[in-house]
């Protein structure tokens, strides 16, 4: 398994005023010339359907637990979220390109995390505590947004969540291999330079992720 997913979680798809969907086409293009045969998919969880944890999905999910029918409607959200499970767990390198909300992932990014977070599927519990089912050499590269600065260990440090939040959630499926990419500042500094350091760390990236030993 070699396959790279990008998860899109920008409201705007590409757009060249976007920060991070600027170095994200920059990480690509790199990453492209080091793998001309690379098998990269991609989601964009703003124009595709990405499940949100519902009434309509926990009725779904009670009734499957007790053995009995769902409704067509629980079977159209539910087989869709199986979906974006399967294409995540087909994976094993990922790119996140987000804005920074509120300190924050965007909601749409939460709905995402929501359905790949799934018992006997990435994780298991166990009487020790919870066990991620992921470790076979994956890796998470995030390409982040934001207008202030927040790596200068001062009060937006410490309420930079979003960082925290995925670092976590990714150590807990078992993918311990993390890089971020910061293009920060952009309310603050000066939009060129911002980019131009980014693009920097973007290649240094693609070339990592390009030598990483495929296991499996």
């Amino acid at each position: 398994m070699n396959k790279m997913l990008i998860i899109n979680a920008h409201p705007k798809v590409e757009s060249a005023s976007s920060i991070s969907s600027n170095v994200l086409q920059h990480f690509v293009k790199t990453y492209k010339e080091l793998n001309p045969s690379a098998s990269i998919e991609q989601i964009n969880l703003y124009s595709e359907e990405v499940p949100a944890v519902d009434q309509t999905v926990l009725s779904a999910w009670d009734k499957l637990a007790k053995g009995e029918t769902i409704t067509a409607e629980e079977q159209k959200v539910t087989s869709r979220m199986a979906e974006v499970l399967q294409q995540f767990k087909s994976a094993n390198k990922y790119v996140i390109a987000m804005p920074l909300h509120n300190f924050n992932i965007s909601s749409k990014l939460k709905d995402y995390m929501d359905n790949i977070l799934i018992p006997r599927e990435t994780f298991k519990y166990t009487e020790n505590g919870s066990v991620g089912l992921l470790k076979d050499g994956r890796s998470l590269l995030v390409i982040q947004g934001s207008g202030a600065v927040y790596t200068n260990n001062d009060w937006y440090t410490e309420v930079e969540f979003s960082h925290k939040y995925l670092k976590s959630m990714f150590q807990f499926l078992g993918v311990e291999d993390y890089q971020i990419i910061r293009a920060q500042g952009t309310a603050v500094l000066n939009r060129d330079e911002i980019l131009e350091k980014a693009y920097k760390e973007a290649e240094g990236a693609a070339t990592y992720l390009s030598q990483v030993p495929v296991q499996g």
